[in-house]
């Protein structure tokens, strides 16, 4: 197999364990973490570029899967830059998305 079909089925898998987490998040929340980090393995591994809307379900400082509403806060910035806040509820670390005028 060349690298082409290599990095293919590395992202199909990719995409699919973190559909399984996103669906299994609500029942078993440990489960899910442990489709998340495989497929964090299999990217570092195969060395694929994840999407950004993959990305952004990862906790930048504590690396943790973290879903919007269910284990991390999403707030919306009272300054004059306008910014989404998201707060990891494992580690409290906040970070913000800059929201283009």
């Amino acid at each position: 197999m060349n690298k082409k079909n290599i990095e293919r089925i590395a992202t199909e898998r990719i995409e699919i364990l973190i559909d399984n987490a996103l669906n299994e998040i609500n029942r078993d929340e440990k489960l899910s973490q442990t489709y998340a980090k495989l497929a964090l393995k299999i990217g570092m591994r195969v060395r694929v570029r994840m999407p950004y809307s993959i990305r952004q379900l990862f906790c930048r400082k504590c690396k943790q899967f973290i879903v919007p509403g269910v284990n991390s806060r999403v707030r919306i910035g009272r300054t004059r830059v306008k910014c989404i806040r998201i707060t990891c509820m494992k580690c409290n670390h906040v970070y913000r998305k800059i929201i283009a005028v």
